[in-house]
């Protein structure tokens, strides 16, 4: 029987104005509870900005999972619960209290100071991703290496056929640019990020994030989630604070985790949370899936619409 499966996005999704298009007494509570956890208004900061705040990695992280728990719990309220979950990065959270494995405010208060780590970690500047389009993955890890010369610069995200995210410190990612375009690549974009995330420049992130982490209770898991580091299913709580600290260092398969949910029955995929950067990656690595996606009442109707349509 087909399978759905809920999908929660990471940073690069954020925007001024996100959450605000739920059912406001929803969004309002759980934007309270976010505040009491976090000790600021990040229901302000998703609403209104400004856009140079939001960005910070250490407020775009607690800010977009605050804005996916309002849309699960939006589809909760309707009866719709996936067979499996699964989030891209700091979506892997989002997923995680999802499932039941983490509470909401525990999660927030883990994001912040996850977003705080990474911001630490790597002097402002110092380092940077790209994404390169139309070379596959392991000739992308061959320009890594050549333009390494001594420093770091490595492939941190196999996102869908085609795209690549690499990271590292400027002067090898910038090698690694070079000679991606001179090797034919579609495009080459530096993204707007703050730190070479995925990267082993994050292992210290992960060493302190630790001691977080181990603080927090964590339940075995509801539905299985498929994890960023190994496309695995992972369902016991010991397995998840050592999958969420070699998380911060380790490539995001995100292609492996969808094609292990494919393999896995699931036909359907819901994208919860702002934006629809997960549900564009899922359409070109197959593009038979049915990909719905629920960031505000509008598009809460129109998937739920879908949904009742296909069953």
């Amino acid at each position: 029987m087909p399978k759905l499966a809920f999908v929660f996005p990471g940073q690069g999704s954020q925007y001024v104005g996100m959450g605000g298009g739920f059912e406001p007494q929803l969004r309002d509570t759980l934007m309270f509870q976010a505040r009491g956890a976090l000790g600021f208004d990040i229901g302000r900061l998703c609403l209104e900005g400004p856009e140079e705040d939001l960005v910070l990695t250490a407020n775009t992280q607690p800010a977009i999972m605050a804005v996916s728990i309002i849309a699960w719990h939006a589809l909760a309220l309707e009866g719709i619960e996936p067979d499996y979950v699964a989030g891209h990065s700091l979506g892997e959270y989002s997923a995680l209290v999802a499932a039941g494995s983490l509470s909401f405010a525990d999660a927030l208060k883990v994001v912040r100071r996850r977003g705080e780590l990474m911001q630490e970690a790597v002097a402002a500047g110092r380092g940077s991703m790209a994404a390169i389009l139309g070379l596959d993955p392991e000739e992308v890890a061959r320009i890594c290496q050549e333009a390494q010369d001594g420093g770091v610069v490595e492939v941190a995200n196999l996102n869908s056929p085609g795209q690549v995210v690499i990271a590292g410190e400027t002067g090898p990612l910038f090698r690694a640019m070079e000679l991606a375009k001179s090797r034919g690549a579609k495009r080459v974009l530096e993204l707007s990020v703050s730190a070479p995330f995925h990267s082993s420049l994050m292992k210290l992130v992960g060493e302190k994030l630790t001691k977080v982490l181990e603080s927090i209770p964590v339940s075995d898991l509801r539905v299985p989630l498929v994890t960023n580091v190994d496309a695995a299913f992972l369902t016991g709580a010991d397995e998840v604070v050592p999958t969420l600290i070699r998380q911060v260092s380790s490539p995001v398969l995100w292609q492996r985790c969808v094609e292990r949910l494919i393999q896995a029955g699931v036909d359907t995929f819901v994208e919860v949370g702002p934006g629809k950067v997960l549900s564009g990656l899922i359409k070109r690595i197959d593009r038979g899936l049915r990909v719905f996606q629920v960031e505000d009442e509008e598009s809460l109707k129109v998937t739920l619409a879908e949904l009742k349509r296909a069953s």
